[in-house]
């Protein structure tokens, strides 16, 4: 059932309780990727490789992202089932912004609090989107980043989301998002998949797994010809909907909040929960 904010407004739907008719909520997320399909297919070119190795079932795909059209392309691009699902954004955030307020509207958010007392709801969210065998996409730098051919510091929310729910954890490499320009190429690369089954998600696991992903993601990312930038239209319309706040006079040297600090401890461990991240 849906997952209200303090404010009432619901934020989150379970996929296993929702209310509204499956059909309709296919519907809608069909008619999304189609129409994304359409449009970036219109304005991009896009240069696909590994995505023969994407599991029949559930997992996690860890993203780098460089760019705010990041979570569009995985629509456009991923195949049609299992359905995908957004680690992202903020509950504050969910009616803010045409592109949020589509993937409240499709219903494949999940989004988290960041406040330290509702972290732990937000990891429970995304094991229940993969427990009803969906995917779920993570950015896992946390924020935007200035550089197509660098992968910041990964979160360990990928890791642990996988290590919970007992699914592959898949790395995904997107270069072309920085610049965004008309009819330039958009690379995606797919990792092979991650075997998690039998993992503890405790501080050591976890931690071994994210340095792993991180090493895979870092090669994966390199190598890609076209980091131009833009004329002026495409340097506007690259930072359209990009939020790089540490740019901004008022914050120079701040760097995004990604999701506050973990709980204490998780449920069945001794150990305290790694940060989940973010998308952008």
């Amino acid at each position: 059932m849906p997952d209200p904010a303090e404010d009432g407004r619901p934020t989150f739907v379970d996929p296993a309780h929702d209310p509204i008719p499956a059909w309709r909520r296919t519907f809608r997320y069909h008619l999304m990727r189609s129409f994304l399909w359409f449009v970036l297919r219109c304005w991009f070119r896009f240069w696909l490789e590994g995505f023969g190795r994407l599991p029949r079932g559930p997992y996690v795909a860890c993203i780098n992202h460089p760019g705010w059209l990041d979570p569009m392309v995985v629509y456009a691009t991923w195949p049609s089932s299992p359905r995908v699902y957004v680690y992202g954004p903020r509950e504050d955030d969910m009616t803010v912004g045409a592109k949020n307020r589509l993937i409240d509207w499709v219903g494949s958010a999940v989004p988290f609090d960041p406040r330290k007392a509702r972290l732990l709801t937000s990891a429970k969210r995304a094991v229940a989107v993969l427990d009803a065998g969906r995917v779920l996409v993570v950015a896992g730098e946390g924020r935007l980043t200035e550089d197509e051919d660098v992968v910041l510091p990964l979160n360990e929310g990928p890791a642990f989301f996988a290590i919970r729910a007992g699914v592959p954890l898949v790395a995904v490499a997107i270069n072309g998002t920085r610049w965004l320009r008309f009819g330039k190429t958009i690379r995606v690369r797919v990792g092979e998949p991650i075997a998690t089954t039998g993992l503890r998600a405790d501080r050591e696991t976890v931690g071994a797994l994210t340095d792993r992903l991180q090493a895979t993601l870092g090669e994966m990312v390199l190598g890609y010809p076209d980091q131009a930038v833009p004329g002026p239209f495409g340097r506007w319309l690259t930072e359209l909907f990009a939020e790089r706040p540490w740019r901004t006079p008022e914050a120079p040297a701040a760097a995004p909040e990604t999701a506050a600090d973990p709980p204490e401890a998780l449920p069945g461990t001794d150990d305290a929960s790694p940060d989940p991240p973010c998308m952008r």
